[in-house]
């Protein structure tokens, strides 16, 4: 009973951030975010603009490509990324640190295309043998799959026996493999999970796994501040839990 009183108790106090959003006029709330949250922000964020009336503007990157854009001058309302790189833009002043509010978690998995012959990769020693007999490899190295990437083959002491095979690429890795065109690539688990034409073979194992922990923050020049906190809000409340669970992460609230 007290589970569901404070259930209820927490989904009024959303709605009624919801009804002050209402009451003022529309935004356009203008975002930043790590791919890792593009599945369940695809769902959120049409969700958010139907409850409040505000609109949503999205774009999304990898660390190197966030780093360049914001770098730039990219204004943005909200960042939802990683800690360190949210860390990184509040020491520069651009991130509120007091808006510092942890969305989700996610980790990193290997994809093929679908209707592959399962591979097991359940133990350092499982996934060591999978890379020496792929045939091609695909990664990104400005993100945080390609990059973990790199250390984990050097933990495994293969990463000159792979080299030959691995094919960078600039943007998403998926693609080529659903083409099969590429026999292996790396990416966060739910983002394999909500990608046409390719299937998870499995997380990186346990002793390998890197997770990425999606916080969200407002900007200190942002043109939309109180717009920008009701749809961090919405993304702790239970109706986001729901949807991010949905999408293969684990919500970072209760």
């Amino acid at each position: 009973m007290k589970m569901r009183s404070s259930l209820a108790a927490a989904t009024i106090g959303f709605a009624l951030a919801l009804v002050q959003a209402l009451a003022a006029e529309a935004a356009e709330v203008k975002v930043v975010a790590g791919v890792a949250t593009r599945p369940i922000m695809e769902e959120l964020g049409p969700q958010f603009e139907r409850a409040t009336g505000h609109k949503v503007m999205i774009w999304y990157g990898v660390g190197g490509a966030i780093r360049r854009r914001l770098n730039a001058g990219e204004a943005f309302d909200v960042a939802i990324f990683g800690k360190p790189l949210l860390d990184e833009y509040t020491k520069q002043g651009k991130i509120a640190a007091d808006t510092h509010t942890p969305i989700a978690r996610v980790g990193l998995g290997v994809a093929a295309r679908a209707g592959s012959p399962k591979l097991d990769i359940s133990s350092a020693h499982a996934l060591k043998r999978v890379l020496l007999d792929a045939k091609s490899l695909v990664y990104n190295p400005e993100g945080a799959a390609g990059i973990h990437l790199v250390a984990v083959l050097e933990r495994l002491d293969i990463a000159e026996q792979v080299k030959p095979k691995m094919k960078p690429v600039a943007g998403g890795v998926l693609a080529p493999i659903a083409a099969g065109t590429v026999e292996l690539g790396f990416a966060f688990t739910n983002s394999i999970l909500d990608a046409p034409g390719v299937q998870l073979v499995g997380p990186f194992p346990p002793e390998l796994q890197r997770y990425s922990s999606s916080t969200a923050g407002v900007a200190t020049n942002a043109a939309q501040p109180e717009a920008a906190k009701v749809l961090i809000k919405f993304l702790t409340s239970p109706a986001a839990i729901a949807v991010i669970k949905a999408k293969g992460m684990e919500p970072a609230a209760p």
